[in-house]
């Protein structure tokens, strides 16, 4: 059954053919986008939804989340507000209460988070494991994040457990963990940290990627959140489809970024949760870098769901423009997933919407905080599908 969405007074495509346009319509068909143009000269279909003189863009796609996880870290957050530093080592305290949890426990949890996501907006979603740090408890992780997306990634190599030895554990990621994992995840991921004694250094972090590539998995990665170090360079060499975080840029790791086909995918929720220094992103898009933006949604340093919140926060404290944010937020999103079929609105791609309660997408970064974003419902199977 086709569907089309008219009367809606703005329409951000993020397709080169139309850009932005006034008094738009969208018809969809089959799950696909079938037609996109003025409201005048739309075709008929066989239902309609009324936009009713609001914006519409091209569904969120958080490209960086942590959604399978159980416990509560709010004490350490409160922590943190007054001034105490983040160093990873929290995340041993949300790995114990991921293992102890059911599996129908975390798949509730997980619901109730992609729930959220779809009622601001998203509609694909990334999940890396990463709260087990144990061959079943990751592989359980990957399975329930398979119920909900496509877009599952293994990250083993979050942290070291304080229980084991750093070489017998990286021994372990890239060998059984991996062989049980590989098979329920696209991506390989690593926290590359240096500086951390919890994370993992450059070397370890290439043994564990090239190992996950081997294993016929793309790779992304942790890098340069904590201070500089190798992560975005290594990510760049390997041909990493997104290096995460970007905080502490070194000018050769900035030349790298734009020299490759590497997406850096900035996570500002995790600067206003840990009061760190943000990223530069007007400087990265100065030099020609193709930048994303996620939530990093997870209970230790970026506790949200919004990408509104994310947009808001990159305009007010990195510099972008609604209209840069919101790219980055959509189609940044969609690169750093190497996806062509979401983040956009043009014929072909996913008929995934978003509709803002609000005449223009500059209300994003303009009424922070409050709730004018969410997955528009056509009756089509979406990316970001409810737990069951």
């Amino acid at each position: 059954m086709s569907v089309i969405v008219d009367n809606i007074a703005e329409l951000v495509t993020h397709d080169p053919e139309h850009g932005i346009l006034q008094d738009a319509a969208v018809v969809a068909d089959g799950g696909r986008i079938a037609w996109v143009g003025p409201a005048a000269q739309a075709p008929a279909a066989d239902r309609r939804v009324d936009a009713s003189g609001r914006a519409v863009i091209p569904g969120f796609v958080d490209s960086h989340t942590h959604l399978v996880f159980a416990g509560d870290r709010a004490v350490e957050f409160a922590a943190r507000m007054t001034g105490e530093p983040y160093d990873g080592g929290g995340i041993a305290s949300t790995v114990a209460a991921t293992r102890d949890a059911p599996d129908d426990e975390l798949r509730t949890l997980l619901a109730g988070r992609i729930a959220e996501l779809r009622a601001q907006g998203t509609t694909t979603v990334e999940i890396k494991s990463g709260y087990g740090l144990t061959v079943e408890d990751e592989a359980r992780a990957l399975r329930l994040a398979g119920e909900v997306t496509s877009e599952t990634t293994f990250l083993g190599a979050h942290v070291v457990p304080p229980d084991l030895d750093r070489r017998a554990y990286v021994d372990l990621v890239t060998g059984p963990m991996l062989a049980a994992c590989a098979p329920l995840a696209r991506w390989v991921d690593v926290f590359c940290e240096p500086g951390s004694k919890h994370a993992f250094d450059g070397e370890e972090s290439r043994e564990i990627l090239e190992a996950g590539i081997s294993a016929g998995l793309l790779a992304r990665v942790h890098g340069n959140q904590l201070g500089p170090g190798p992560g975005v360079r290594l990510a760049v060499e390997l041909g990493a489809a997104s290096v995460d975080h970007c905080t502490h840029l070194a000018d050769a790791d900035v030349d790298a970024l734009a020299g490759g086909e590497t997406v850096a995918t900035l996570l500002p929720a995790v600067e206003f949760s840990t009061r760190s220094p943000y990223p530069d992103a007007r400087g990265l898009l100065a030099a020609g870098v193709e930048i994303a933006l996620a939530t990093d949604c997870n209970p230790g340093t970026a506790y949200t769901s919004s990408m509104p919140f994310v947009i808001a926060l990159a305009v007010r404290e990195m510099g972008l423009t609604p209209t840069e944010a919101l790219r980055a937020a959509t189609a940044g999103g969609a690169r750093a997933l190497r996806r062509d079929d979401v983040g956009v609105v043009r014929i072909g791609a996913r008929a995934d919407l978003t509709i803002l309660d609000a005449p223009s997408h500059l209300h994003l970064a303009y009424r922070p905080g409050v709730p004018i974003a969410r997955a528009l419902d056509l009756g089509m199977q979406p990316s970001v599908r409810s737990a069951s």
